[in-house]
Order: structure tokens, then C-alpha cells, then sequence
């Protein structure tokens, strides 16, 4: 493999909108290009999370190397370099389309262009990508082949005989695709003599070998045995192995420009071996790190406490061992006075934070309480001193604050013109700024607008879904910070504050989120032997109230006769002991509880 030429490589990508077919198309090209038995193939080979498989979604980028055979005789290697499908791990899509030079734009031909499919063009024309668009699920009865191309031509402006036909299911087209590949994607630049510059794509951990990045050696090669070093911390490792991925590791003498693989630097942390870092060779001048890290940064944080207070430590080993395998997720000690001793969490979206909490009980067995997302702010104070606070309860004293900042996102929604009135009402009650409308065809309508993050973490996506029917999607970008008057808004039961319940609204949203909290908390906080009152506050004044009706036991059952007086002192002994057990009572707020709060709105 080291003396291959890099005219006989190349580096691509899939990239779609989710559900697409992008998976099912890379197990067509391993099981065409014979790197798998046909009897041996299984959905999926790329995917290798349970939960991958049961969602149909990527989670991990992942790669491999494939062998092609051309019909006159050559030989090329192609390197897939799969990405993953959520606008959560756009960061880890755009270091996988950097260690490319072609990708395959792939389209649903019975669902069309979708908002990712837009973003993911706009992404790889952006790396100088050359794209191969390509139309997927031509075989389904529901398929508009004649409308979903002229679509693809409208967004990447090729021509109508470029867009390829296949159907990853059945096979078709497939050779046709493989070809394209080879012809249309080109070659890697030969930058053999240049010093080493390997781009880090992706990274595991291994038990034994301790952490293993992904790489796309840029110029140079990448030998076992040589010394390098990570640009981002400076850090010096000797190399204990390299090689190629074809579904397992395969061990070679050296990765040369242009080739993609593995590295075993003998490092002991995943979190050295960051995506999107470069790698350089240690005893050579230093060229320039290659351009677009950055340290991957979290955007929605909760707090993940054990449902019993003896599974703390399991939690905390559980966590320690994730991180060992996702270097994005963040965590720290944290005490709640209702929840006890767990951890705050920061994650890269509410889809990471699903993943991770599934994990955590899956894998390890764990009963968790997570509490309200969170996204961070920016607080100036008045000493011109700015804080982050990514949790209500460290919101400092509102006569601090000379200025609050929420994040905002770019949104782009692709819905048909039937549903642009719902759409553009749902985002008007999330505090969306209408920006532009585009027209991609007479069936399909681009809105864009400025919406803060905090107004789409909860069930914007949900709500959006139902609302067109399923039609509409959504896709979006972080673009920054904007001012805002957000308030904490603490919810009590019996007087007692429940701080695992506090969140962050808008000013202007305060009490309708109040009341609806209130009452959804009324309804799955089960009935005591004494009156439960459920409020919500905001600056300690009472904005909403719901009153959990006490469980009433008939003291006048056995009381047949006798004076309105005997009647009269044993409802008084029961309000007396009633009142007592409201002092001394303590309120379980059930799980039910937190995810009230989340579909409240």
C-alpha cells in the first residue's frame, strides 16, 4: 500500500439529509467492491452502536478502505469517510469533509431536497468539494424521479444527465455510482516530499491500546516508529502503529499523502487525539497546522442524577468511561437539595443528551433523573465583568446584571407552500426574526430565520413535524450572541423549592410557561395524605398556582349518633393532624415531573 500512487485514490464522503439511504448506499459499495461476502453482509456494517441500528441514524463518523477493480484492469482505492446525520455533530461532518476531495450528494427521490440536504451541499461547495448528485430509492412506488431531479439541479446547478439514479436497497446502479467515483472525484495531491500534516477526522479508545485517531495524511507519510506531535496542545508521542480500515485494523508500513487510516500514537486519553486537530512529525521544521479546528464546545447542559443516591459512584465511573470513547462531552460534580449528589452535564444538542442518557442505562444499568436542558448565557455585570451560567441556580442577583445574552441560531425550514402560514406562526411564538423565503420549486419553500437556541432545544422540531404533517424540515447553524431579558423561574411545592425544577425563560413568557408548568405538575405528582400546593415564581413573587387535592379518609364513618359537636371535634383532630403532615411531610416528585416540564410547552 505504500507505494501506491495517490493518482489511483480517492477520498469521498456521503452526505444526506436522515433517513435518506446513506448507510444502506455504503454497504452497497463494500459489498460491489468485495470487501465483504454478499452471504455476510448485514444492514448497517458502518454503524456499530446498538443504537445506531435501532434510530437508522450515524452517530460516530467511521471510515474504510475499499479495493475497486475497474473493467480495463485498474486498480483504485477508494476511502469512504462516513459522516454522521444530526445538525448536532456538524463540527465532526465538516473535519470528515475536510479529509475529502469528492462527496455524494444523496437525495430521497420520493421524499426530494430536504433542509440537512441543503446545509450538507452548502458545507461540502464550501471545501471545494466535487460533488456526484446522486437520487436514492428510485424502486419505491412513491418515487417523483422527474421532480426530485430538477430539484438537485436547482440546488447544485448540474446538469440534468449528472444526477444519478440508484436504489441502494436493491442494488441498482450501483457500478454506475462506483464508476462516477473514479472518473468525476479527482486524484489527491502528491505531496509526498512535504512535511507531515495528517488530519484528525475521527478517535476511539481501545482497553489495550489506549486512544486511536482517524486520520487523512494531507502531505508526508506516517510511519510506525517516528515521533510526532499535536498541534492544539503541543504534546509528543512516538507512533506504535499505523494502517489501513477496511471494517478491521489492518497494519501497514506507512500511510503516505493522500492515503486515509489509522494511528496508535500511545496516547492514554481520547481527548489528545481531538477532532479536527493536525498532526506533525515531532523532528522536522513545524509547517502550519491545517486550518478549521477548534475545541468542540457544548451547547445544551442538564444535570444527570441517580434515582437512588447509592448508584452516585457507578454514575461517575460510567461517565469516566463514556468520555474515554466521546471527548465532546463534558461533566462536573454537582449537588441539587432535591436531587441529591450528581453531575452537570454539557452536551452538543438534545440529541447527544438522548444518546448519552440511553447509553448510560443501557450499557451500565443506570436509573437516572435529568433534569430540565439548559443552554449557556452571557452575563455582563456591572463591574464589567462577564460570566457564563449555563445553570438557573448560578443566575447572579438581577441589581449584578448590566446585560444578558442568549445564543441565536440560523435556521433554514424547507416545508411546501401548504404549510408556510403554521411554520411561520410556530417560529413568531419562539421569537423567530424573519429573514427571507426562497422558492426552491412550485412544492417546496426555504424559510429562513434568527431563532434563539433555548426556543428549539424542547420540542420546536416536534411541533414542526406536526403541524405540516411531517413534511417540513429543519436544519440550522450557530450564528452568535443576542440581548436578552431572561428570568429564573423556580417552582415550590408546599413552600419548599424544588431547585432540580428551575429554569430560564424569557421575561414575556414567564407566566404562560408558569401556569402550564404548574398545572402539568398537578397532574402527574400522585395525591398525599395532605393538600400538596404547586407554585411557580419568579423574583419570589407567586405567578401561578395549582393545589394537589389531599386523600380524604371518612372520620364520621363509624360516628352513627350523639351530638353535631362529636362530629364537629373529630374533623378538627383530622385538619390538625393534616396540617401537621404538611410540615412534616416530604413531596417524591417523580420522573414524570421533569419530563412534564419538557412537553409543557
Amino acid at each position: 500500500m505504500s507505494g501506491l500512487r495517490s493518482e489511483f485514490i480517492r477520498n469521498f464522503s456521503i452526505i444526506a439529509h436522515i433517513d435518506h439511504g446513506k448507510s444502506t448506499l455504503a454497504d452497497r459499495l463494500i459489498e460491489y467492491t468485495g470487501l465483504v461476502e454478499s452471504v455476510d453482509i448485514r444492514p448497517q456494517l458502518l454503524d456499530d452502536m446498538e443504537l445506531e441500528r435501532e434510530r437508522g441514524i450515524t452517530i460516530k463518523a467511521h471510515a474504510v478502505t475499499m479495493n475497486y477493480h475497474r473493467s480495463e484492469g485498474r486498480e483504485f482505492v477508494l476511502n469512504l469517510i462516513d459522516t454522521p446525520g444530526h445538525v448536532d455533530f456538524s463540527y465532526e461532518v465538516s473535519r470528515s469533509l475536510a479529509a475529502c476531495e469528492g462527496a455524494i450528494l444523496l437525495v430521497d427521490a420520493s421524499q426530494g431536497v430536504e433542509a440537512q440536504t441543503i446545509a450538507n451541499a452548502y458545507l461540502a461547495l464550501e471545501h471545494d468539494l466535487t460533488l456526484i448528485p446522486v437520487m436514492n430509492k428510485i424502486d419505491l412506488i412513491s418515487a417523483r424521479p422527474e421532480v426530485v431531479r430538477q430539484q438537485i439541479v436547482d440546488l447544485t446547478g448540474c446538469q440534468p444527465e449528472e444526477v444519478l439514479s440508484v436504489s441502494a436497497k436493491e442494488g441498482t446502479g450501483v457500478r454506475y455510482l462506483l464508476d462516477a467515483i473514479v472518473d468525476r472525484i479527482p486524484a489527491p495531491a502528491p505531496l509526498i516530499e512535504k512535511p507531515l500534516q495528517a488530519l484528525i477526522f475521527d478517535s476511539l479508545f481501545d482497553n489495550y491500546r489506549g486512544a486511536i485517531a482517524y486520520v487523512r495524511v494531507v502531505s508526508g507519510a506516517l510511519k510506525a516508529g517516528m515521533n510526532i506531535f499535536f498541534y492544539s496542545s503541543g504534546k509528543r508521542y512516538s507512533v506504535d502503529e499505523v494502517g489501513l480500515l477496511k471494517l478491521k485494523r489492518h497494519p501497514v508500513d506507512r500511510l503516505a499523502a493522500g492515503e486515509v487510516g489509522y494511528v496508535i500514537p500511545g496516547c492514554k486519553e481520547v481527548s489528545e487525539t481531538r477532532v479536527g486537530d493536525t498532526i506533525g512529525d515531532a523532528t522536522a521544521a513545524a509547517s502550519k497546522p491545517l486550518p478549521g479546528y477548534r475545541e468542540p464546545k457544548p451547547m445544551v447542559y442538564s444535570g444527570l442524577f441517580p434515582a437512588d443516591a447509592e448508584e452516585y459512584e457507578a454514575l461517575r465511573d460510567a461517565l469516566a468511561r463514556l468520555k474515554l470513547n466521546d471527548a465532546s462531552l463534558q461533566y462536573e460534580p454537582e449537588t441539587s437539595g432535591s436531587l441529591g449528589f450528581g453531575f452537570r452535564c454539557g452536551f452538543l444538542g438534545l440529541l447527544h443528551l438522548e444518546i448519552v442518557q440511553e447509553r448510560l442505562e443501557r450499557e451500565y444499568g443506570l436509573n437516572l433523573v435529568t433534569t430540565v436542558p439548559n443552554v449557556k448565557y452571557r452575563i455582563t455585570l456591572s463591574d464589567a465583568q462577564v460570566v457564563y451560567i449555563d445553570n438557573p441556580a448560578h443566575l447572579p442577583p438581577y441589581t449584578n446584571i448590566e446585560k444578558m445574552e442568549e445564543p441565536i441560531v440560523k435556521a433554514q425550514i424547507v416545508t411546501p407552500p401548504d404549510y408556510i402560514g403554521p411554520v411561520m406562526q410556530l417560529s413568531n411564538e419562539r421569537r423567530g426574526l424573519y429573514e427571507n423565503t426562497e422558492y426552491l420549486d412550485a412544492g417546496r419553500t426555504v424559510l429562513h430565520y434568527r431563532l434563539p437556541l433555548s426556543e428549539i432545544i424542547y420540542d420546536f422540531y416536534d411541533r414542526l413535524k406536526s403541524i405540516s404533517r411531517g413534511y417540513a424540515s429543519f436544519d440550522y447553524e450557530h450564528a452568535g450572541w443576542e440581548v436578552t431579558t431572561m428570568v429564573k423561574l423556580d417552582i415550590m411545592l408546599n413552600g419548599e423549592l424544588v431547585d432540580a425544577l428551575s429554569v430560564l425563560v424569557n421575561e414575556d413568557k414567564a407566566y404562560a410557561w408558569g401556569r402550564r408548568v404548574v398545572d402539568k405538575l398537578a397532574e402527574v405528582i400522585p395525591r398525599q395524605m395532605f393538600e400538596v400546593a404547586i407554585q411557580a415564581a419568579v423574583n419570589s413573587r407567586i405567578i401561578a398556582r395549582a393545589t394537589v387535592r389531599a386523600l380524604r379518609k371518612n372520620v364520621l364513618a363509624k360516628c352513627y349518633g350523639g351530638d353535631v359537636t362529636r362530629k364537629r371535634k373529630l374533623l378538627e383532630k383530622q385538619k390538625e393532624g393534616k396540617k401537621r403532615m404538611k410540615m412534616m411531610g416530604h413531596v417524591e416528585v417523580p420522573q414524570e415531573a421533569f419530563l412534564a416540564i419538557l412537553k409543557s410547552d
